[in-house]
């Protein structure tokens, strides 16, 4: 899949949110902090998107987890959809891949949190791996430029 060319078609568990994405790369990622485990019960495994489209918003629950961004689920099933900027974001939207209908062109190629795993698990083989500090300080900067 080509960055940006194809839109993948998901949904919750119950079928009561069904959503349109663009992935903006054929790249799945995976968030260690604390708030992305408690939310999704493991760890929060994601596919950077845009133009994200949801065929019935008020079936949404969004809950402000952070001055910045909000996590989204379905109000009826609880299924954890999306990480994204609250007001004013850029359109980049963390689109849960658990949530996706199709699943089977994407790598795992990043993690991030790393510092915050707990060291009873940890994932095979190779990829980029990123802190907290890392991360926080490459979104700071996008913002600011």
């Amino acid at each position: 899949m080509a960055s940006g060319q194809q839109t993948l078609s998901g949904g919750c568990l119950c079928g009561a949110v069904r959503f349109t994405a663009k992935p903006e790369k054929a790249e799945m990622d995976v968030c260690h902090c604390g708030m992305c485990r408690k939310w999704s019960g493991g760890v929060f495994m994601a596919v950077p998107c845009t133009g994200v489209s949801v065929a019935d918003e008020q079936a949404l629950g969004v809950y402000p987890s952070s001055d910045w961004a909000e996590r989204v689920f379905c109000a009826t099933c609880g299924t954890s959809l999306f990480w994204r900027l609250r007001e004013g974001g850029d359109g980049h939207v963390a689109v849960a891949f658990q949530a996706l209908d199709d699943q089977s062109s994407f790598t795992f190629a990043e993690e991030i949190f790393i510092d915050e795993k707990p060291a009873l698990y940890a994932f095979a083989g190779e990829r980029r791996r990123k802190t907290g500090a890392q991360v926080i300080a490459e979104f700071a900067a996008k913002q600011a430029g």
